[in-house]
């Protein structure tokens, strides 16, 4: 198991509580149930709502996390199809600036999550099925079993983000 996550954010993670040492399946799992944490934590929401300390609003987070699932879900496939093995660090601020994360509709971005979560499903276990491993520019050597886990954590993080947002709207 890489330790890039658990060295940059604690372990457990010092803010959503995270626990690194989680099996792969228990990453898996968490990535499978995200749709439906989200949709049940933006209930009634507009997706517009905002925390002052955070700089994108609940649906910025919610396409943040469709991004990244999808980028991932790429990354695996590439290198289980052509064995391009290499992957890039991406600017998410960037990202976000490019698609406007903070003007996205929130049924549209939760839609969006919803099939970004199955092409994940796929991609990684296809990949599993080949041991496929990745060369990070910044990260290093990562398992398949490592990007379940960072995609994990990405998606129990910010679910945490969204729930500061939801409690802060309602204070």
């Amino acid at each position: 198991m890489e330790s890039w996550g658990a060295d940059l954010y604690g372990d457990p993670c010092r803010e959503c509580g995270f626990a690194w040492r989680i099996t792969p399946d228990q990453a898996v799992d968490l990535v499978r149930n995200i749709p439906t944490t989200y949709s049940r934590l933006l209930e009634h929401r507009t997706g517009f709502e905002r925390h002052p300390d955070l700089t994108w609003n609940a649906s910025a987070y919610v396409s943040h996390v469709t991004d990244n699932l999808r980028i991932w879900a790429e990354r695996l496939a590439g290198a289980r199809l052509s064995r391009a093995r290499e992957v890039a660090a991406y600017d998410q601020d960037l990202l976000a600036e490019a698609k406007s994360y903070n003007e996205i509709d929130l049924s549209g971005a939760l839609w969006s999550l919803t099939d970004a979560v199955n092409a994940w499903l796929d991609s990684v276990t296809l990949a599993r099925q080949r041991d496929v491993t990745l060369l990070h520019a910044s990260r290093g050597i990562q398992t398949v079993d490592d990007v379940a886990r960072n995609n994990a954590h990405d998606g129990i993080h910010h679910a945490w983000d969204i729930q500061r947002i939801v409690n802060y709207v309602e204070e």
